[in-house]
């Protein structure tokens, strides 16, 4: 989560990450919206609004945090302007692309309705016309030692362009420019707040009009914007995240879900954490290839150290939580179940302050993930009672099995007992039953198209391999 949503903190987008979905319904809104971002034609526009409503909200800090309240007021002028520009043309720019899922048509129509709204326009109108009159005014400063006294632009004689133009003849070609660059803080210092005020009196009936104009609109941002701005930076991120790592060669599809049958497949899938870690170190990364059948509920997984049994145990734990996001989960293909719950037992350090044992301490756990796990539930168990002898080991592990084959549990058991994996009636020669492929499109297309059980692959949009 902390890589997916790196850069766009201020968008608190950790709890939409932390929110699986229980609806195959609202997952198939998510992945339509996904779908439509991935055509640049809507995906650019969509990042163009955000950096506007950045640079609003950073004109709105700073509007908040300057002592003097006609350099507030301008600054606040300024992101009302930026905001009314952001929203007239994500609007233009969504008249122009084919949208198909039922988020971005619903939020275009209301996006349409709100800029047409008299509330809209005439937030948009007054202040261009503020600004424009704010831009004409022209005063002359004259300071003396001690003194500085303002006056109102009488068309006196420009004499900087008269002094430039003595100097013009000396002229010769391209010379250093030895000018140094001065900082300009944001917030004006005393002298000029006072030499503002004394605009402002020359001048009273434009800056009282943008008092009253500050002080009827604090609050324009309209809430649904503001929630569009937000709730999109979920799919911009997530996109970002999986177009890095298919830039390195890896897929991602687009998973059937079920919310019934406990048949699951996966093709070619890998743990994208630790793939997003070999990605920046630009080191291999290795799939694998899943199904289970009916009656099939167990993958016992088992084999040497360092073989990649935790590895696998955490891509079948992370394939079922990203299609309950509504996401795309790593792979070239995936029929996954939609779990109410996901259930993990992995091995943790010891506290030295807690007077149980390590072999209680699982059968704490364990006993715990049965208690709560319902038969919607995926339970993942990774190295389970390593600390007793093989016999009890396989005791134990035989008798939690069988709790969690009664239960009618998804389950990916990792284990050093080989004989866990003997327990039930060894199948007949069954091929993996692949879901229909869901691939994303390629870079020339404006949409993934629909699910096809056609075997051939198809390109990943954005991806290299």
């Amino acid at each position: 989560m902390a890589s997916i949503t790196h850069g766009r903190e201020a968008y608190d987008l950790v709890p939409f990450f932390r929110t699986p979905l229980h609806s195959l319904d609202a997952i198939g809104y998510r992945q339509e919206v996904l779908r439509d971002l991935e055509d640049d034609a809507l995906y650019t526009p969509v990042e163009a609004f955000a950096r506007q409503l950045r640079e609003m909200r950073r004109q709105l800090a700073l509007s908040a945090r300057l002592r003097f309240a006609r350099q507030q007021q301008s600054w606040l002028l300024d992101a009302v302007r930026t905001y009314c520009a952001s929203v007239s043309d994500l609007v233009q720019e969504l008249g122009r692309v084919d949208v198909s899922s039922r988020g971005m048509r619903a939020f275009r129509h209301y996006l349409t309705d709100y800029e047409a709204s008299d509330a809209f326009t005439c937030l948009a109108a007054e202040a261009e016309q503020l600004n424009e009159q704010l831009a004409s005014i022209t005063y002359c400063l004259l300071i003396q030692p001690g003194k500085i006294t303002v006056t109102r632009y009488a068309d006196e004689a420009d004499h900087g362009a008269a002094v430039a133009a003595t100097f013009e003849k000396f002229k010769q070609g391209v010379v250093r420019d030895y000018r140094v660059k001065l900082a300009a803080p944001a917030e004006m210092n005393q002298v000029e707040a006072a030499i503002l005020d004394l605009v402002a009196k020359l001048y009273p009936k434009v800056f009282s009009r943008l008092e009253v104009f500050c002080d009827r609109h604090r609050d324009y941002l309209d809430p649904t914007v503001a929630d569009f701005d937000r709730q999109v930076q979920f799919y911009t991120a997530y996109l970002e995240f999986t177009a890095r790592l298919e830039s390195h060669g890896l897929s991602f599809c687009y998973p059937q879900v079920c919310d019934r049958s406990k048949e699951v497949a996966g093709g070619e899938v890998f743990d994208i954490a630790l793939a997003d870690k070999l990605a920046k170190a630009r080191k291999p990364v290795v799939a694998n290839d899943f199904f289970l059948r009916d009656p099939e509920r167990i993958l016992v997984v088992s084999g040497p150290n360092q073989g990649g049994k935790t590895t696998f145990a955490r891509t079948f734990g992370q394939l079922h939580y990203l299609a309950a996001l509504g996401c795309t989960v790593p792979g070239t293909q995936a029929r996954l179940f939609l779990p109410d719950q996901i259930f993990t037992h992995f091995e943790r350090e010891e506290d030295l302050d807690d007077l149980n044992g390590k072999l209680q301490d699982d059968l704490l756990r364990i006993h715990t993930i049965l208690e709560r796990a319902t038969p919607d539930s995926v339970v993942i168990m990774n190295e389970i009672f390593t600390s007793t002898a093989l016999h009890d080991a396989l005791t134990l592990g035989t008798r939690v099995l069988e709790q969690i084959t009664a239960r009618d549990l998804l389950c990916v058991c990792v284990t050093f007992v080989d004989e866990l994996a003997s327990l039930s009636r060894p199948p007949s020669a069954w091929s993996p039953p692949w879901c229909p492929r869901t691939r994303r499109s390629a870079p020339t297309s404006s949409s993934a198209g629909p699910l096809t059980a056609c075997p051939t692959r198809l390109p990943s949009r954005r991806s290299t391999g």
